[in-house]
């Protein structure tokens, strides 16, 4: 496995470099060797960011975790991408999709699959044409980090959602 780190505004110290090869080193008995895993260390105010990017075969394996410390954060990272490698594995098996980036002992072994998805909730309500403002408006006003709607210039249903430094995003379909 080839692991590169990089950093923004802040320094990879031997330590940091490290903490970063012995964690995500456990993921090398899932991986073949040639496999490339992407690090990159940042700092934002008091925020100690990890993003971890794994290509492999048609889709991308990520994570994103933040804490005020970065030892912390690299601590997290490993266990989420673990628990989505066990997802992955559940469906390259079901659907019999090559797995040519895993190891076949990865493959071939049977793990106890621990986190099922289960929706817990359902719930059904009118979609009114409205603006993308508007939605962000409504959005705001029930409190939620998204909300769905039928873009009234478009006549397509849409979303618009939440993002970090209070800004929006809005998600369409294409075509």
């Amino acid at each position: 496995m080839n692991i590169i780190i990089s950093g923004k505004n802040i320094d990879v110290t031997d330590g940091l470099r490290k903490a970063v090869n012995e964690k995500l080193g456990k993921l090398e008995r899932y991986f073949k060797p040639d496999t490339t895993v992407n690090v990159t260390l940042s700092v934002e105010k008091e925020r100690q960011k990890i993003e971890v990017t794994i290509p492999v075969k048609g889709n991308i394996i990520r994570s994103e975790q933040v804490s005020n410390d970065m030892y912390v954060s690299i601590d997290l990272v490993e266990e989420v991408i673990e628990r989505q490698l066990r997802k992955y594995k559940t469906k390259i098996v079901d659907k019999h999709q090559a797995g040519d980036n895993f190891q076949k002992a990865y493959i071939d072994n049977d793990y106890m699959e621990d986190e099922e998805i289960h929706i817990v909730r359902s719930k059904r309500f009118d979609i009114k044409p409205m603006y993308p403002e508007d939605a962000c408006v409504q959005m705001e006003l029930l409190g939620h980090n998204f909300f769905v709607f039928c873009n009234a210039e478009t006549n397509q249903v849409n979303v618009v959602y939440k993002r970090k430094g209070n800004t929006y995003g809005l998600i369409e379909p294409e075509g």
